[in-house]
């Protein structure tokens, strides 16, 4: 099963979208500013990236520059602050079984699908 955590209001979401539509690949899309993810799939979807929870953070987003910019949190404190803000989540982020890639640059969600 193929997922997509969806922003449709990013360029590089939408590329990735796109790029899904495109192959013919089903997928299911989780638009997840509307439907946040909870703190065991943001979890698996660590896992499934290979990447700890601060790499998953965008670090240009106001919440984060106003919150937790220069804070040293845990693991769990970040995935806490990307349950409570969602926008905190880099996206989109493209689910192929037990592995995951972030769609920036496009070519990883190719490489996913090689």
């Amino acid at each position: 099963m193929v997922k997509i955590y969806h922003n449709p209001r990013c360029s590089k979401s939408r590329n990735s979208f796109n790029y899904l539509k495109e192959k013919g690949i089903e997928f299911e899309t989780i638009e997840y500013l509307k439907t946040p993810p909870t703190k065991d799939e943001i979890k698996e979807l660590l896992n499934k990236l290979g990447i700890k929870a601060e790499d998953l953070i965008r670090k240009g987003e106001a919440i984060y520059k106003e919150q937790f910019k220069g804070k040293e949190l845990s693991e769990e404190e970040w995935i806490e602050a990307m349950v409570q803000y969602p926008k905190l989540i880099e996206r989109p982020i493209v689910v192929k079984d037990d592995k995951a890639v972030i769609g920036r640059p496009l070519e990883n969600v190719e490489k996913l699908f090689e």
